[in-house]
């Protein structure tokens, strides 16, 4: 594999320098249901976050091997006379390879760079792959709206907080409603009732920010919707935020940025 990624290189760059400079090692777990989704999200980080993506295909159903794809990404930057290239390794786990990622994916991490796992869907808690790639990981994003156990699921989640740093895609939609509820403030200290619209996760996360910052039950009436339109207040509509919602590339892009743990969502989790 090390061999296709430097004779891709080579064909990029058409004899001319180019520079590699990958910031971090980006894998993404990506059931079938998912593997559209995945690939799209990855086109519209495009050379913001230069790394070695590695794209897991999970198939169970088939028999045992490693299907292996290779490409390169190669951006032109402004003020530059060279091109930033991204390598892309595409990688089919079937059969009882889908129960092993860890061994296959740790030879390809690049050396002395964080490493963020992408879990698309919700995590198989306390099975091999979850735990394989907890281990070689140094960050795990999820979107707990993709989840079908919720509010349970966040017990879960909370029990890796001490293993691996975790960050929530559906936590990062609602970064600008939070800084709208804080505007609020003394009178927000006095909410009896949340009325969101939105996705669950949202919705609890947003009632569990403010119950473990007031340190108090707060009562969530949800509404479902594939966006989170509206917050109120005690029956009072909050003010929506400006250039609202960002894409889903965007929002996995300013994860890609956070390296620590997040106190404040862990503490809004274990409260939702």
């Amino acid at each position: 594999m090390r061999a296709q990624l430097e004779e891709l290189r080579a064909q990029e760059t058409d004899g001319s320098p180019d520079l590699r400079t990958s910031v971090l090692t980006h894998v993404v777990w990506a059931p079938p249901r998912w593997a559209e989704a995945a690939r799209e999200t990855l086109a519209g980080l495009e050379e913001r976050h230069p790394s070695r993506t590695i794209l897991l295909f999970p198939e169970p159903g088939r028999r045992d091997c490693v299907e292996t794809t290779v490409s390169m990404k190669c951006f032109t930057k402004q003020g530059l006379s060279y091109e930033v290239c991204s390598e892309v390794i595409e990688l089919r786990l079937c059969g009882k390879r889908a129960q092993a990622p860890g061994s296959i994916v740790l030879p390809l991490l690049i050396a002395d760079l964080p490493t963020f796992v992408r879990w698309r869907g919700e995590p198989p808690w306390g099975e091999p792959e979850l735990e394989q790639l907890v281990r070689v990981c140094d960050r795990l994003v999820v979107d707990s709206s993709e989840w079908r156990g919720l509010p349970g699921a966040y017990a879960e989640l909370a029990a890796l907080f001490d293993r691996i740093a975790v960050s929530d895609v559906a936590w990062g939609r609602g970064r600008e409603w939070r800084g709208r509820l804080a505007e609020l403030w003394p009178g927000i200290a006095e909410i009896r009732e949340l009325a969101v619209t939105g996705p669950k996760a949202d919705a609890l996360l947003l009632a569990g920010w403010l119950r473990s910052r007031l340190r108090r039950d707060i009562e969530l009436k949800h509404r479902s919707a594939a966006e989170l339109t509206r917050v109120a207040v005690d029956g009072e509509p909050v003010e929506q935020p400006l250039a609202w919602p960002p894409t889903p590339s965007d929002l996995l892009s300013e994860e890609l940025e956070v390296f620590s743990r997040d106190p404040v969502y862990e503490a809004a989790v274990a409260a939702a």
